[in-house]
């Protein structure tokens, strides 16, 4: 797992690319990207892009200086953090925690 990011100087922006790899998605055939900054839709997740070498990877566009909450889903049933996040923060839902990226 990883995250990149490419900050504009255009504009206040920042690209952040995220990315799995197989052996952390375990065999599933599909990863969507939710968070806060699409209000946790799991009807309108942001799909994640498989290639050729089984990595899944997506790359969008965040308004820079803030910070996200954000989890992987896998084939619609299991949740999963990123290890290589900028820290956890509790979820509210329990002992669970979000993955958070700090722009």
């Amino acid at each position: 797992m990883s995250l990149k990011k490419q900050y504009l100087k255009s504009k206040p922006v920042c690209k952040v690319t995220f990315s799995m790899d197989k052996e952390a998605v375990a065999g599933a055939g599909k990863v969507d990207l939710l968070g806060e900054f699409n209000n946790w839709n799991t009807a309108e997740p942001v799909s994640m892009k498989k290639l050729k070498n089984g990595t899944f990877k997506v790359t969008i566009d965040l308004p820079s200086e803030t910070e996200f909450q954000f989890k992987y889903l896998l084939d619609g049933e299991k949740w999963i953090n990123d290890d290589s996040a900028d820290k956890y923060v509790n979820s509210g839902l329990g002992a669970e925690e979000n993955s958070v990226v700090s722009l």
